[in-house]
């Protein structure tokens, strides 16, 4: 079994409270994660895991779009003609596609609403693999605009955690 963290709440109260623990850290920017074998002792410090570089990546995503960064929002994802994205327009090939599908929204005269990710799950597969799910909300003046739920899997490359394939989905605005 690989160490690490499962943020999904499985195991007992325990796991659901280190969950909270996590979403709260996350909120609010700071959260010491600490990891544990499958006896719950805690193991030696090995750098960031899986979790922590993807609530990283996403708060560089989040950032990257709030500002109005295009090329930093792209940075999270694989460079690759075999990176897929799958949202309400249907299946869309590449990076280069991606990059185009968000295009005009980063245009200087487009309105963006401000984003967020909620409820981070993030499980690692194998030393290059991770999924991940989460929620992306989207507010304009305190008002909802847009969430739903999405589902990356990431893809570790050189070091990195890049994704790979992110199927994003909405179920409507508050």
């Amino acid at each position: 079994m690989t160490q690490g963290l499962w943020i999904e709440g499985r195991r007992s109260g325990l796991a659901a409270a280190m969950a909270a623990v996590l979403a709260a850290g996350l909120a609010t920017g700071g959260c010491r994660i600490v990891r544990l074998d499958g006896n719950g002792a805690p193991v030696a410090d090995e750098g960031p895991d899986l979790a922590e570089q993807v609530a990283s990546l996403l708060d560089r995503q989040a950032a990257a779009w709030n500002g109005g960064d295009l090329e930093g929002f792209m940075s999270a994802y694989s460079p690759s003609p075999t990176t897929t994205y799958i949202g309400s327009t249907g299946l869309i090939e590449g990076y280069d596609g991606i990059r185009e599908r968000y295009a005009p929204g980063f245009a200087p005269s487009a309105a963006r609403d401000s984003l967020r990710f909620e409820d981070l799950r993030v499980r690692e597969v194998d030393e290059r693999v991770g999924v991940a799910t989460a929620r992306y909300v989207l507010e304009r003046e305190g008002t909802v605009t847009s969430t739903g739920p999405f589902t990356l899997v990431l893809l570790n490359l050189e070091g990195a955690w890049l994704i790979v394939h992110d199927q994003s989905a909405e179920d409507g605005g508050s």
